[in-house]
């Protein structure tokens, strides 16, 4: 199955809990063995294979077992600014977002532009 934006979450939760079943079952690991050398209960292991959510820790901590932390850089990419940005930014790294200014949000009501 693939992982789009249209599967739930709970169905998301699932398919990743059973590509890491998966993963676990082709480098030969038991779920016991698993959850040993990756610091976490057997049971933790478990519940994230059932679909059930997990800390991102304890994720990360299982991936590196697994020697899937490869993977991890695909999640959220680290894109280059577009050249536009860069640009109006003059090289500065943006280190947070701005809400857009609106006529209601600085207390005047809307009118049309004239």
């Amino acid at each position: 199955m693939n992982i789009t934006a249209e599967l739930s979450d709970s169905a998301t939760l699932l398919e990743l809990g059973t590509r890491l079943a998966r993963q676990r079952v082709n480098a030969g690991f038991t779920q016991a063995v698993l959850a040993r050398e990756a610091g976490v209960a057997p049971r933790t292991v478990g519940r994230i294979e059932q679909g059930h959510g997990a800390d991102l820790g304890t994720l990360i901590r299982l991936l590196r077992v697994l020697n899937l932390m490869g993977g991890v850089q695909a999640l959220i990419p680290d894109g280059p600014a577009s050249p536009l940005a860069a640009r109006r930014n003059r090289g500065r790294v943006r280190r947070r977002a701005s809400s857009a200014r609106t006529a209601e949000a600085a207390g005047r009501p809307w009118t049309w532009a004239e």
